[in-house]
């Protein structure tokens, strides 16, 4: 939208969504903002590195963190720490960036990072405060598993009241379907196969007994979730984001506008877009730079990004309230369709 008053240049708007409508399809940027995010989540940061070719067009590839690193013999300047340095009287002032021992301007590098305060250099994952409680669920999840499976695979254990080794070995090689002798050990082992609905006849002096039913595997899946819940209260989610289990929350009360979940999924909605807005501003000065675009454009034009909507309690007034605003000039139009994920009829 134009800056100012007056009436807007619609030759430059048209030109700038030009240019950022070839900016998104040369850099595939749906999938790619999809992967700064999860970027964002798994390494606590995402560096993405700017090339403007001679059109003025800026493309978009990725560094992996480790490729950032503090090079050779920097160990005794304080202002390189991480492979990043800064101003030495302000941490926050990003001046280069040492990618595979080269040394790249701050200006060719976004670096977007996660979970940290803002004069830390570097991020941390999203889980980085949870992974004990994640680590004791996991193995929490892999003994229970395994103590499920050594129980269940003990069909049936038959005690002989009276009886000697072996008559019980004579009993147990008559009865069995197929006999196998084991050329590493020598051993023989025999099997019998019990179909479903078998009848047992069995001795007075014989007892079966079958472990598999004393399977409780309930208590376990309590400690489970004791643990998913711990992990959802420091993430800010609701537990059946962790859990896949929501038989103990109410969906239409846990994403209403009010709950803990969206407020926070809203913040990071509005951290990503200041990100991408400032990409964006980059993206419009090497178009500048390059001539693509006159200078008007960085003064005269602001882009604007609109999330879509998290949680909607009423869509009825949800809608009549942007009617509304666009009544009234606080809203335009073209807004209220991103809001709501629809298209404006072609004039």
């Amino acid at each position: 939208m134009p800056k100012g008053q007056g009436e807007p240049c619609e030759q430059l708007v048209a030109d700038v969504q030009s240019l950022l409508d070839d900016f998104v399809h040369i850099n595939r940027w749906h999938q790619r903002q999809q992967e700064i995010v999860r970027r964002r989540d798994r390494d606590g940061e995402a560096f993405l590195r700017l090339f403007v070719d001679a059109d003025g067009m800026t493309h978009l590839r990725f560094i992996e963190p480790e490729q950032i690193a503090a090079p050779t013999g920097s160990e005794n300047d304080p202002a390189v720490t991480f492979g990043i340095r800064t101003d030495l009287a302000d941490v926050e002032t990003v001046l280069d960036y040492c990618v595979d021992e080269t040394w790249i301007d701050a200006s060719c590098i976004q670096h977007r990072k996660a979970n940290v305060d803002a004069n830390v250099k570097r991020g941390l994952p999203l889980f980085y405060p949870v992974r004990k409680n994640l680590r004791r669920a996991e193995k929490v999840l892999r003994n229970m598993s395994v103590v499920a499976e050594i129980q269940s695979a003990i069909a049936i254990i038959r005690k002989h009241a009276s009886g000697t080794r072996g008559s019980i070995e004579q009993f147990v090689q008559n009865g069995a379907d197929v006999t196998r002798v084991n050329p590493a050990t020598g051993r023989t082992s025999h099997f019998r196969r019990y179909a479903p609905g078998t009848i047992l006849d069995a001795f007075a002096d014989t007892d079966y007994q079958f472990p598999a039913a004393a399977i409780d595997a309930a208590r376990y899946v309590e400690v489970l979730q004791a643990e998913l819940r711990a992990v959802a209260a420091r993430l800010v989610m609701p537990e059946f984001m962790l859990s896949s289990n929501a038989s103990n929350a109410n969906y239409a009360s846990t994403m209403v506008a009010e709950g803990p979940a969206v407020r926070m999924f809203q913040r990071l909605q509005h951290d990503l877009i200041t990100d991408d807005l400032a990409l964006f501003d980059r993206v419009l000065r090497a178009a500048v730079h390059a001539g693509r675009l006159s200078h008007d454009a960085l003064t005269a034009v602001t882009v604007q990004a609109t999330p879509p909507n998290l949680a909607v309690r009423d869509r009825l007034r949800e809608a009549q309230a942007d009617q509304i605003l666009v009544r009234n000039g606080a809203m335009t139009a073209e807004m209220m369709a991103r809001r709501n994920g629809v298209e404006l009829p072609s004039k």
